[in-house]
C-alpha cells in the first residue's frame, strides 16, 4: 500500500467491478452503493499522485444503469487527456448512454478548455454524481452548472444526496485532495510534518548520531511520500548533522524541491544539497545573513531567498505565492516545534521503531512549545495506525480538513478561501498558475500550438511552455541535442516539459543553443502569438483586459514576473500587452511600446 495523505477508514473497502454487478442484481444502486463508486473514483484519482506535481486529483467511474463499471479514468496532470474523457473511451459511446459518471471532484477547467464535461454530454451521461465541489472559489459551482445546463442531472455529495455512506464518500473526496483543500482555505501549502522517533521518543542519540532508526521498508515509504510533495524542507542542524541529499532515492517520477530554512546560514561550504544536477535547492534565511556564503551558494546554482524576520508563517506564505501545494517537513525539533506553534503544519507522519536508545540528551522530533500541562497537548485527529515492517506508522491531523459547506461568498468574501482572486486594483491584472483566473495567461496553461520547425514544416507542442524549453536546444549540431527536444516535445504536462528543459540546461549547458540569452524573448513571443492568434476565447480575454497592466505574479521569477517585491522585469505580462496592442492594432501606441526593450519591439 502506496504511503498516502488519503488514508481510506477501514470500515470502507474499495468497490471492484464484480462487486458492483453481484450488488446491482438486488434492485437499483442506493446511496451506500453509489457512494461507493464516488469512493472508487478518489482511489483512481489518487494514482497521479508522485507522477507530476503540482495538480489537483480527478479521477471518474462510469457505471451501467445495472450497476456494471464500464469506464474508469484518471488525471496525469493539467492538460492532459481528462479522467472524464478517459473514462468515456474506455467505456465506449453507445455504452455510456444513460449511465451515470461518478467523480471525487468536480472538474476544474482551464480558462475555454471545457472538455471533461463536453465529453460527459457529447456522450449521452444522463447524470453525474459529483464528491466534491471544486475548492477554488472561481472554479467553484461552474461544471456543475454547465452540466445542468445540458440537461444532465447532476447529483453532489452531501447537498442532493445524504447519509452515513455518502459522508464517508466525501471524507474520502477531501482526503485525496487535502493538499488543494487545506492550501485553499489557509492561504500556506498544505505541510505534513515526519519524523522517526526510537520506542523512547529519541530522533538521534545524545552523540547526535541518528543513521538509522527507522527500518528500510519505512524509509521506502518516505521516498513514496516525497514524491506526493513539491518540496522538502529541513533546517541549518539537519543538513550539519546529517549531510542529507532528500531525493526520491527508490525508483522515479517526481523529485520534490529541497529547502533549507537557515537564520544564520551557518551551513557547510560543501552539502549534498548543494549539488543541484538532479534537483534545485532553495536556502531561505535571514536578510543580511553571511553575504560570502550567498555568493558560494549562488555560485553551485542554489537558489537563496531573504526574509526580513525568518519564521515559518512567512516562508510558507511565499511558497503558496510560488504555487506550492504540499510540502514535507522532515526537520529537526527546533525547527519543527517553531512550525507547529506558526500554525502551518496540518498532518503528521510518525514512524516508531522498537528500539530503546536512552539519553538524557538524546534530542526528540517537536523542541519546546511553552506547555507545562497534559491538558495542554496538542492531539491528533483521525489518527491512523499501521505495521512497516517491524515499525508502526502513527499519522493523524493536526487541523481539522476544512469545510466545505457550499455557500457562494461573494466576491469580497472570497479573498478568505482562496487568495488568488484577491480583488485588486482595477487597472493591474495578476496571473501566474493556470488554474487562477487569468490561468490562460500563462505559458503552462493547457493549449496545444503548431508552428513551423526550422526545416519549414508544422509541429505540434503541447503547450507554449513545452515549445518554450525544447527551443533551448533546437538547431544544436549534436545529436543529444535533438534527441532532448524531442523528449521535451513528448513530456506528458507543461511541468514535465519545464522540469526536463531546465534539468538539461544545468546539466549540460554545451547542448544550449549559443545565442539563447538574446533569442529566448522572441522564441516566447512567436509561441504566444501562435496561442492567442488560434483560440479565439483566449483572444477574447486578452482584448478585454484593455486599459489594464498585465503581471505575472511570480515572487521568484525577476525575469519573466515581478517578483516579490515588484523588482522583476515581467517580461512574460509585457509580451502579452505587446501582443494585445498588436491585436488592436495600436503598433504606434508610444505609452505601451516605450516600455519595452528594443529586441522585442521589432519582433516579426
Amino acid at each position: 500500500m502506496a504511503l498516502s495523505f488519503f488514508t481510506p477508514p477501514p470500515i470502507f473497502c474499495r468497490l471492484t467491478a464484480a462487486t458492483a454487478t453481484s450488488r446491482s442484481s438486488h434492485g437499483n444502486c442506493t446511496h451506500a452503493l453509489e457512494a461507493n463508486f464516488v469512493r472508487l473514483a478518489a482511489d483512481l484519482s489518487d494514482k497521479s499522485a508522485g507522477l507530476t506535481s503540482p495538480h489537483p486529483y480527478f479521477g471518474c467511474v462510469i457505471a451501467t444503469p445495472s450497476g456494471n463499471v464500464v469506464g474508469e479514468g484518471y488525471l496525469y496532470a493539467q492538460g492532459t487527456k481528462s479522467a472524464e474523457v478517459q473514462a468515456v473511451e474506455a467505456a465506449g459511446i453507445d455504452v455510456c448512454r444513460g449511465a451515470t459518471a461518478y467523480l471525487n471532484m468536480e472538474p476544474g477547467d482551464c480558462h475555454g478548455d471545457h472538455t471533461a464535461v463536453s465529453a460527459l454530454v457529447q456522450a449521452g451521461i444522463a447524470r453525474v454524481v459529483v464528491g466534491m465541489r471544486h475548492p477554488l472559489q472561481h472554479l467553484r459551482g461552474n461544471a456543475v452548472l454547465a452540466l445542468r445546463s445540458q440537461g444532465v442531472r447532476v447529483d453532489v455529495l452531501g447537498e442532493d444526496l445524504l447519509s452515513k455512506a455518502v459522508e464517508e464518500a466525501q471524507r474520502s473526496c477531501r482526503l485525496v485532495n487535502a493538499h488543494l483543500i487545506y492550501r485553499a482555505a489557509s492561504q500556506v501549502p498544505f505541510s505534513v510534518l515526519k519524523y522517526a522517533i526510537t520506542l523512547d521518543g529519541k530522533i538521534a542519540a545524545s552523540s547526535g548520531h541518528a543513521e538509522w532508526i527507522s527500518s528500510k521498508i519505512s524509509r521506502h515509504r518516505v521516498s513514496e511520500l516525497r514524491r506526493r510533495c513539491d518540496a522538502v524542507i529541513v533546517g541549518g542542524n539537519t543538513v550539519r548533522r546529517d549531510n542529507p541529499r532528500l531525493t526520491a532515492r527508490h525508483g522515479g517520477g517526481h523529485m520534490p524541491m529541497r529547502i533549507v530554512m537557515s537564520q544564520t546560514l551557518n551551513l557547510p561550504q560543501e552539502a549534498n544539497l548543494w549539488d543541484i544536477s538532479e534537483v534545485p535547492t532553495i536556502v531561505v534565511t535571514q536578510k543580511g545573513a553571511r553575504r560570502s556564503f550567498q555568493k558560494h551558494l549562488a555560485s553551485k546554482g542554489v537558489e537563496v531567498v531573504e526574509f526580513d524576520f525568518l519564521n515559518p508563517r512567512d516562508v510558507m506564505e511565499y511558497f503558496y505565492d510560488r504555487g506550492y501545494l504540499a510540502i514535507l517537513w522532515e526537520c529537526g525539533g527546533t525547527l519543527a516545534a517553531s512550525a507547529i506553534s506558526s500554525g502551518v503544519i496540518h498532518k503528521v507522519y510518525a514512524f516508531v521503531a522498537p528500539k530503546i536508545i536512552g539519553g538524557r540528551n538524546a534530542p526528540s522530533p517537536v523542541g519546546e512549545l511553552g506547555m507545562v500541562e497534559m491538558s495542554q497537548a496538542l492531539d491528533l485527529i483521525d489518527v491512523s495506525y499501521e505495521q512497516v515492517g517491524p515499525d508502526m506508522l502513527v499519522s493523524g491531523f493536526l487541523q481539522p480538513i476544512p469545510d466545505l459547506t457550499p455557500v457562494m461568498p461573494s466576491i469580497d468574501e472570497t479573498s478568505a478561501i482562496d487568495h488568488t482572486i484577491t480583488p485588486c486594483e482595477p487597472n493591474v491584472i495578476f496571473f501566474y498558475k493556470a488554474w487562477d483566473p487569468y490561468g490562460a495567461f500563462s505559458n503552462f496553461s493547457p493549449h496545444p500550438i503548431r508552428m513551423l520547425d526550422e526545416n519549414g514544416d508544422y509541429a505540434t507542442w503541447s503547450s507554449v511552455e513545452h515549445f518554450y524549453q525544447a527551443h533551448k536546444f533546437v538547431g544544436v549540431d549534436n545529436p543529444r541535442a535533438q534527441a532532448y527536444v524531442e523528449e521535451i516535445r513528448s513530456a506528458k504536462s507543461p511541468e514535465e516539459a519545464a522540469r526536463l528543459g531546465r534539468l538539461v540546461q544545468r546539466r549540460h549547458p554545451d547542448l544550449v543553443r549559443t545565442n539563447w540569452e538574446s533569442i529566448r524573448i522572441n522564441v516566447m513571443y512567436r509561441a504566444l502569438k501562435c496561442k492567442f492568434s488560434v483560440y479565439p476565447h483566449l483572444n477574447s480575454m486578452l482584448l478585454s483586459t484593455v486599459g489594464s497592466v498585465l503581471v505575472k505574479a511570480s515572487p521568484h521569477d525577476l525575469f519573466w514576473g515581478r517578483g516579490r517585491e515588484g523588482e522583476g522585469l515581467n517580461y512574460l505580462g509585457r509580451l502579452l500587452m505587446r501582443l494585445r496592442s498588436e491585436f488592436l492594432g495600436e503598433h504606434s501606441c508610444s505609452s505601451e511600446s516605450e516600455s519595452y526593450p528594443h529586441d522585442i519591439r521589432n519582433t516579426q
